[in-house]
């Protein structure tokens, strides 16, 4: 059981913009002008509760994990360990050795493309992906498909609103399709993939399932035993918790087939000069030294979004997005990318004539970060014959007048590169 100096969040008392209280790096100017921070889904913020605990790992309890018999090491393994704990509850995993710890959604893609593709995929088979897949759910693929000689498949985006092509995926499930993975809620449109029934359509074809819950683990509720996926990838850094940190979600059926992905202490079982025997999973993908303030800042961070919500955190989410849709669409030369309703998270635009990057120089101008450019998405954006969009994206701690300031600077940056 985690402590801490200051209080969880209890919402039956307080509003949400009084959880902004918990985050210090708010409570800053920028260029002369409040911060208004909304790049959450590039990275999100931490709450002082999660800086308390890592410093407090720091100060008092820092040791190497599993191998000391000191009253330290004992402390940080327990630690360590009741993070993991925390994480199959987050997540609701049958059983906690489905936790594997990574340093986020990216290693976790090259942990399952090495460790499960390398042993599963052949020349000739097909890797089944959809069109808004961020690099991380792409590049690991492509070089597993070079490597193997398999072939990688697309489920079309429709449109600027960035819906699946349900038709075409029933074509695309074919035979040789070892594999289809995706994401649960896209890093452009702000759109919640059915997860659950492409999940179910797969599993119908016996094709493994592999999500992307970067953007969808600290917004909304993820039930991996629901939504029945084989894997699930999320970084700690969009959840509130540190950079560095990360979950991979496994059936430990399929993790415990898997060869590691690195070699070195901790992940071996007995080693002799001429070969090694492995432990069992999780520590069999966890080689050496691991993040360990890291695994126990997120589980702070998962303390605190379970404190507030997760149910909650989405209904406020798509409230903020539905005020910056009405308030920019409603701008001159503005589009809008992404539904027109059940969006959260973020809202992505592009406007007539102004580029991206051009537009978030302006708005840094008055202390509104944002971000502008192709949002590891290239190959959609160019599907969609965009060079570059510009992408605003909450979470809890934002507040309905920050997307009005948000909107009067765009307002203001349409009139002023108009001339």
């Amino acid at each position: 059981m985690t402590s801490y100096t200051r209080p969880l969040p209890d919402l039956t008392k307080r509003d949400w913009s009084s959880l902004r209280d918990d985050f210090p790096i708010l409570n800053q100017q920028v260029k002369g002008h409040p911060l208004v921070y909304l790049d959450s889904g590039a990275s999100s913020q931490r709450p002082v509760q999660v800086i308390e605990a890592i410093t407090r790992y720091y100060e008092r309890d820092h040791a190497n994990v599993h191998r000391g018999i000191h009253e330290l090491s004992h402390r940080s393994t327990t630690a360590y360990e009741a993070a993991r704990d925390r994480a199959a509850e987050f997540f609701n995993a049958t059983r906690r050795e489905e936790i594997v710890f990574t340093r986020g959604a990216t290693e976790g893609f090259n942990l399952l493309a090495r460790a499960w593709g390398d042993a599963n995929v052949r020349e000739g088979d097909t890797i089944l992906l959809t069109e808004m897949e961020h690099h991380s759910n792409l590049v690991p693929w492509q070089m597993l498909a070079e490597r193997k000689k398999a072939k990688l498949a697309f489920v079309p985006v429709i449109g600027l609103e960035g819906k699946l092509d349900a038709d075409a995926l029933d074509r695309l499930l074919t035979p040789d399709v070892k594999l289809f993975s995706f994401t649960h809620v896209s890093n452009v449109f702000g759109c919640v993939n059915p997860v659950t029934d492409l999940c179910r359509r797969a599993r119908a074809k016996g094709i493994t399932t592999i999500i992307d819950a970067a953007q969808s683990a600290g917004h909304l509720p993820v039930d991996v035993q629901a939504i029945g996926c084989d894997f699930l990838v999320c970084s700690g850094h969009k959840m509130l918790g540190p950079t560095g940190s990360g979950v991979l979600y496994g059936r430990y059926d399929l993790l415990a087939a898997m060869p590691p992905f690195h070699g070195g202490g901790e992940m071996i079982e007995i080693v002799r000069w001429d070969r090694s025997t492995y432990k069992a999973p999780p520590m069999r993908f966890e080689a050496g030294t691991p993040s360990i303030a890291e695994a126990i800042g997120l589980h702070t961070a998962m303390d605190y979004l379970c404190a507030v919500g997760r149910e909650r955190i989405h209904q406020h989410d798509a409230e903020l997005v539905a005020l910056a849709r009405r308030g920019l669409g409603a701008l001159p030369g503005v589009r809008l990318l992404g539904p027109a309703e059940g969006g959260t998270g973020l809202v992505t635009f592009v406007i007539d004539g102004v580029h991206a990057h051009d537009l978030s120089t302006f708005l840094d101008e008055r202390g509104i970060a944002i971000r502008g450019g192709h949002h590891c998405t290239m190959p959609l954006h160019k599907k969609l014959g965009l060079s570059s969009s510009a992408r605003a994206s909450f979470h809890l701690y934002n507040t309905h007048a920050e997307v009005e300031c948000l909107v009067d600077a765009v307002e203001a940056a349409i009139k002023f590169f108009a001339g």
